[in-house]
């Protein structure tokens, strides 16, 4: 019997698509056929990614997990990160083992010696946040969540001071769309869409700012190829051009902000010239990018997170969230910025993260600093013990944090007790001592919000899981149970406890919310553009950040915006800047199992200007190395002309088996944590490059 149904995309993305899903088949024998984009949902409009829509590949993988695993070949010993390193099991009796394990490291160390570690594998907000609940009731070390927006936040919030923004839907009314440390094209695909409407409409350009051309580039009318982590100096240029041509909003600025002489001092000082140095970008261009963004009636600024991942990045984006101020493009339809929603849903969370718990007083731990914690970094543990037991949902370390080779010489510990819950044997999966099952997104209920767009969605679980799987929710319920715990949540079904939380949110029913599509909690026009003032007290856009409001981390950030210069700057050791930007057809470590998102990634390669191939003497297509202080990283090299000499590019993420040498990209990243408040510097590295046959 074939049916379409409804359902929401869970994975990382800010989309967050309405999907239409063809079944085959009913109960356990439900097969997916085909999945598109939600035509009459008013964001998605039909339109999704390649990969989603290819999403049968993946739900029915002959190599997904779908039975409980125990290692049964000691770390270490060889053969130890095969399939054939584990058997398997029954749920009840490694459930057993597990509460068992830890409730005696509890009794031996203190349940701070255990590590709940998760991030954003599905966006599903019950079965994605429920592991606060158990770390909160079961008093385990917490979670620093820094591997997407820490940076991008904490600069947002010093200016803006709340999490809202435009509608993308306003773009039709835009003359110009700045994208500015995005490639919506593998990240964002509805941007796209929403574009190519306005440029039918209205004629609308297109300025993308990148370090190196992007497919979305390539659509530009514009794109500037900064050097990676030079975003402040091009914004304080554009700014001081605005006001030297008498393109500031001078209004705006005296209702609306802080700015002052001192900033306007400040950004005198500021030159294209100046900039010009800084970004390798030419003067014309600059002044061409700062000239069509001041003469457009309304410009709109996709703000994404890539030139955020950089020790200066929340500085870069505080120093970018300006312009539309200066400009007075927030007063305009389709004028503006967009970073995220966040704050619209106003959604009540307390049973899902167990907010109505006592206060949490143990440590909370860098996720990603996991390969430091877990080899015993006295600093990284915050004067705690040291982890003895690690459990990990919605991702995969082992492949996406910084400094791979401590992370997978952290997880080769013998006496670390390591549970994951995964969909496949991932890398990190592979050195676990438990592997279980989870479920995918048409297997359970659950409830999504997004940050690229307005609508609050909910998705039932549309077939029954394969084999034994089991969902995130209804696994945490099965630990708590063993230990004791006692929070209400932990005995509801995965439905009860979304249909309590919209209940309790003020919302209608879940029921209610899908057949509908969502919930549209887009407002009026002075609410998404500032226009009753900004997330401040006093309402005023900060051009002078308090950075101590945003975290700990702020002594030497500057007091106004700014190219901060901390970056880890190229030198004769390590004379090219790393770019590890995602690639089209993964979404971090998702789809890299699946046949047609590897057929049409091929392999992972080096993007390399032809100047820096011949400097160095690598051959296009050939076998190269990348290294610095922190391993080597052996890849093919592919002669790309779309970037500056001396900037390398890496599309990732790849699992680490399909580098040469066995270790991924992220080897080469830090763990050092970037300024105010932590987050992953993926885009901030200094490399050396050799052809192989030097090593």
């Amino acid at each position: 019997m074939s049916r379409t149904e409804f359902a929401v995309c869970p994975h990382d993305c800010p989309s967050v698509c309405a999907l239409s899903v063809d079944l085959d088949g009913e109960g356990g024998e439900s097969r997916v056929v085909k999945v598109r984009g939600r035509k009459e949902h008013g964001y998605t409009e039909g339109v999704i990614c390649a990969k989603v829509s290819r999403y049968a590949e993946r739900i029915h993988h002959p190599d997904r997990l779908t039975r409980p695993l125990r290692r049964v070949v000691p770390k270490g010993e060889p053969g130890w990160t095969d399939t054939t390193a584990f058997a398997p099991c029954e749920w009840e009796s490694v459930l057993d083992e597990i509460a068992i394990r830890w409730q005696a490291i509890i009794d031996d160390a203190g349940a701070e010696a255990i590590w709940p570690y998760n991030y954003a594998g599905t966006m599903g907000l019950a079965q994605r946040n429920g592991l606060d609940r158990l770390r909160r009731e079961l008093g385990t070390s917490r979670q620093h969540s820094t591997y997407c927006v820490a940076l991008s936040d904490a600069g947002w919030m010093a200016g803006n001071g709340a999490r809202r923004g435009v509608d993308l839907r306003e773009l039709e009314h835009s003359d110009l769309l700045v994208v500015w440390g995005g490639n919506p094209v593998n990240t964002q695909v509805n941007v796209m869409h929403y574009l190519a409407k306005a440029r039918r409409a209205r004629g609308t350009r297109l300025v993308v700012i990148d370090p190196y051309r992007t497919i979305t580039a390539e659509k530009a009318d514009l794109h500037l190829a900064t050097r990676p982590g030079t975003d402040g100096a091009l914004a304080c240029a554009v700014m001081h051009c605005l006001l030297e041509r008498g393109l500031a909003d001078e209004s705006y600025l005296a209702s609306h902000s802080d700015f002052d002489t001192e900033v306007r001092a400040h950004l005198a000082t500021c030159t294209p010239e100046w900039a010009a140095s800084i970004t390798g970008l030419d003067v014309a261009e600059i002044k061409t990018f700062a000239d069509w963004y001041g003469e457009a009636r309304s410009a709109f600024v996709r703000i994404g997170h890539g030139f955020t991942r950089s020790r200066n990045g929340a500085s870069n984006m505080h120093a970018v969230s300006c312009l539309p101020v200066i400009s007075g493009h927030w007063q305009r339809r389709g004028g503006g910025a967009l970073y995220g929603h966040g704050d619209i849903y106003k959604l009540d969370s307390t049973l899902i993260q167990g907010d109505d718990l006592p206060p949490a007083s143990t440590r909370e731990l860098d996720q990603s600093a996991i390969g430091r914690i877990l080899l015993g970094d006295a600093a990284s543990l915050g004067g705690g013990p040291p982890v003895k037991a690690l459990f990990t949902q919605n991702t995969n370390p082992a492949m996406v944090a910084p400094e791979t080779a401590r992370v997978l010489d952290g997880l080769a510990r013998p006496d670390l007790f390591t549970v994951v819950h995964e969909q496949f044997l991932t890398d990190t999966a592979r050195r676990a001592d438990i592997v279980l099952p989870a479920t995918m997104f048409l297997e359970h209920d659950d409830i999504y919000k997004a940050s690229g767009h307005t609508y609050l969605q909910v998705s039932r679980q549309l077939m029954e899981p394969p084999g034994e799987c089991r969902s995130n929710h209804w696994l945490l319920s099965q630990l708590a149970e063993r230990l004791g715990l006692e929070h209400p949540a932990f005995r509801m079904t995965s439905r009860e406890l979304c249909e309590t939380t919209l209940r309790r949110s003020g919302l209608p029913d879940f029921d209610t919310i899908e057949k509908a599509g969502g919930v549209d909690l887009c407002r009026d026009h002075a609410y998404s553009h500032f226009g009753n003032g900004f997330g401040h007290p006093d309402g005023r856009f900060r051009f002078k950040p308090d950075w101590s409001r945003h975290g700990p981390d702020s002594a030497d950030m500057p007091s106004l915006p700014a190219h901060w210069d901390v970056i880890d700057a190229a030198s004769d050791t390590f004379p090219l800047r790393l770019v590890t930007a995602p690639a089209r057809q993964f979404l971090n470590s998702s789809f890299t199992e699946t046949p047609g998102s590897r057929r049409m990634e091929k392999r992972p390669e080096a993007l390399m200007h032809p100047d820096d191939l011949a400097r160095y003497g690598i051959v296009d297509g050939e076998l190269m190395v990348l290294g610095n202080a922190l391993g080597e990283v052996r890849l093919h090299a592919r002669c790309f002309d779309g970037l500056q000499p001396g900037v390398t590019v890496v599309e990732s993420q790849w699992p680490n088996a399909d580098f040469p040498g066995g270790l991924g990209i992220n080897t080469l990243v830090s763990a050092e944590p970037g300024a105010p408040n932590g987050g992953a510097v993926y885009h901030d590295t200094a490399v050396w490059a050799r052809p192989l046959a030097e090593r």
